[in-house]
């Protein structure tokens, strides 16, 4: 299936309002977020807070999203868990017209071998009728994908590619030398995505690109086009901000920077919580650097 990911992807987040999920809000921000240069949009990931979304909520944030883009990005829909049947059938049931491919978070709490990692991505990858993205953040699934389980996974004619986010550049460069052509893999963390351009990744799925995705994707563009003198001095203007959003967890600093933006109110769903008033003001003066500059 030919679908890259080169590029910028945006993980978004939900956008509530008064406990429901905000549509009008979600509108404004594909429309920020398409208008400043990112290619790909990325629904129900973990900055989504998909966890706390029902069913139903579900399939109306992907098919609004999908409507909203208008064929302006591609968009990639977030189905993963530690149930592989579950996946499987959550993938079956999704109104999956108008998305391009699926990111599927690697299992989670389950801690399985890597072994058991390859037969689920397996079993996903056989039923699904879209392209799979393996997606690895250890930080959270406590279960690391080796670059060789990811090697050998990347010999599935269903999958595509990786978002890697477990920090671990050393992993990432093996990846990188060993895949097969075609194979793409992108950062799934904002501030080491310089340097993982610079030996050959393709991109990002980013969660500062929701607040500021001109100068984020600009920086992308760039380090792929090998201007990385122009990259560095874009990636140094965001690089503390992108550590204040992360401070007091994902989605609550982004979605604190949005309400500064006017983009969408900052409500996230328990068991998160709003950023403390301090974080907020730190990223409210920050902020005001990155567009004053």
């Amino acid at each position: 299936m030919d679908f890259s990911i080169r590029g910028t992807g945006v993980a978004l987040v939900t956008p509530f309002k008064n406990k429901e999920v905000d549509f009008d809000a979600l509108q404004k921000l594909v429309n920020h977020v398409i208008d400043g240069g990112v290619e790909h949009l990325i629904s129900l990931g973990t900055t989504g807070e998909s966890a706390t979304l029902g069913t139903e909520e579900k399939h109306e944030v992907l098919q609004a999203t999908v409507q909203y883009a208008a064929g302006r990005a591609s968009v990639i829909a977030g189905f993963g868990g530690n149930n592989t049947a579950a996946v499987i059938k959550a993938i079956e049931n999704a109104p999956l017209d108008g998305v391009s491919a699926i990111l599927s978070v690697s299992p989670y709490y389950n801690k399985p071998t890597q072994n058991g990692i390859v037969k689920h991505y397996t079993a996903i990858a056989d039923a699904a009728p879209l392209p799979i993205i393996l997606y690895n953040v250890p930080g959270r699934t406590r279960s690391n994908i080796e670059a060789k389980t990811t090697i050998e996974l990347s010999q599935q004619q269903n999958i595509i590619g990786i978002k890697e986010a477990s920090g671990d550049l050393g992993q990432c460069m093996h990846i990188v030398n060993d895949r097969p052509q075609g194979f793409e893999v992108v950062s799934g963390d904002d501030n080491l995505t310089l340097p993982m351009l610079s030996f050959g990744m393709d991109g990002v799925i980013s969660v500062i690109a929701n607040a500021f995705p001109r100068e984020y994707s600009d920086m992308v563009r760039l380090g792929l086009n090998g201007d990385f003198e122009a990259a560095k001095k874009l990636h140094f203007k965001v690089l503390r901000f992108i550590d204040l959003l992360f401070a007091e967890g994902n989605p609550g600093g982004v979605k604190a920077a949005l309400e500064i933006l006017g983009i969408c109110s900052e409500e996230v769903r328990l068991p998160l919580a709003p950023v403390s008033s301090t974080l907020y003001e730190a990223l409210e003066t920050e902020m005001k650097k990155i567009q004053s500059s």
